[in-house]
């Protein structure tokens, strides 16, 4: 295992330019914390909205544009990139990963310069390419992805910090949910299907239950640091309720947003096929076991957000092969 990192303390703690101190095991150390710090599999939450729209559109038999679809994809995941860079550059200022995230890519670097840039970098591109889309599809688009980035900045970066007052989750289903499947349903459809506005109903009926997968990622990632987060005065929900508590809303979570995938299906808006986004259950209950016995040792739930990133995921791929299944019925 590798150990945590060593932050050197001192009045400018973690300024710019300003070597960190890690100590590691091994390279094989080096890389897990490398492999943890990218968060490959976080990715699914960004390119879920658009997969979805796809599938939801061919099993309606409406067109997909593909080379608009591939531009969103290449969007979505640099936007979560420079999402998750600031994050950890927003975090390094607060000090509350100091003990708990010693994968985080300012501690990697030791510097705080390299990953701004990168963050700025990433930013400029992922939006030149959601201009060009809108470009040719809809000026709409540009502005759902700004209000999705700008709800991904009122979570984390200052002054405002609404993670740290027990806002994140709300402002993750909204930028996950109505925000990105709206954008993702304008960008896949040919110029003028949505000229009369915004198909709201549609992204919220679509979006609402994966939105709420994604958000019970964002709650379960805080199991395992109540105690530092309250230290630096973060007041996640898991903070406010403790985890015992928090740990009996998980099966509420999982079981709404099930329903909310199978209210369109008894209503008839979508077809019996999309009940393969059932096929996530297994992970839901064993995420659903893992906090009802373990909420309250941080050492055997670190991993519980992954669990809830696998339900996530099989979730939203399920209901999309759903989708899909329909569409060559």
């Amino acid at each position: 295992m590798y150990k945590r990192s060593l932050l050197i303390k001192g009045p400018n703690l973690m300024q710019d330019q300003q070597d960190v101190a890690t100590l590691y095991d091994s390279k094989e150390d080096r890389r897990r914390l490398w492999s943890a710090a990218i968060k490959w599999p976080l990715y699914s939450v960004a390119v879920m909205p658009v997969l979805l729209a796809t599938g939801w559109r061919l099993s309606e038999r409406l067109t997909v544009r593909l080379d608009q679809l591939i531009g969103f994809l290449v969007a979505s995941i640099l936007l979560l990139l420079w999402e998750n860079l600031t994050n950890d550059l927003f975090d390094a200022d607060t000090g509350v990963d100091e003990l708990n995230k010693p994968h985080s890519i300012v501690a990697l670097l030791g510097r705080k310069q390299p990953v701004r840039r990168m963050a700025y970098l990433v930013l400029l591109i992922g939006l030149g390419i959601i201009i060009v889309l809108a470009l040719q599809s809809d000026p709409a688009v540009l502005f759902l992805v700004l209000g999705s980035c700008t709800l991904g900045y009122l979570y984390q970066g200052p002054p405002f910090r609404l993670g740290y007052q027990g806002l994140g989750e709300p402002l993750c289903w909204l930028a996950f949910g109505p925000f990105a499947t709206a954008a993702a349903l304008i960008v896949l459809a040919p110029v003028g299907s949505y000229a009369s506005g915004i198909p709201w109903g549609t992204a919220i009926r679509l979006g609402s239950g994966p939105a709420l997968a994604t958000t019970l990622v964002l709650f379960c990632s805080h199991f395992h640091q109540v105690t530092e987060d309250a230290a630096h005065g973060k007041r996640s929900p898991l903070v406010r309720l403790g985890t015992k508590r928090a740990a009996k809303l998980i099966p509420w979570l999982v079981t709404l947003s099930l329903i909310l995938e199978c209210l369109p299906i008894m209503q008839g808006y979508w077809p019996m096929s999309a009940l393969l986004g059932g096929i996530a259950i297994p992970y839901g209950l064993a995420l659903i076991n893992l906090l009802k016995e373990h909420h309250n040792h941080p050492e055997r739930i670190g991993g519980s957000k992954f669990l809830a990133l696998r339900f996530q995921a099989l979730n939203g791929l399920g209901l999309t092969l759903g989708f899909l299944i329909n569409s060559f019925i």
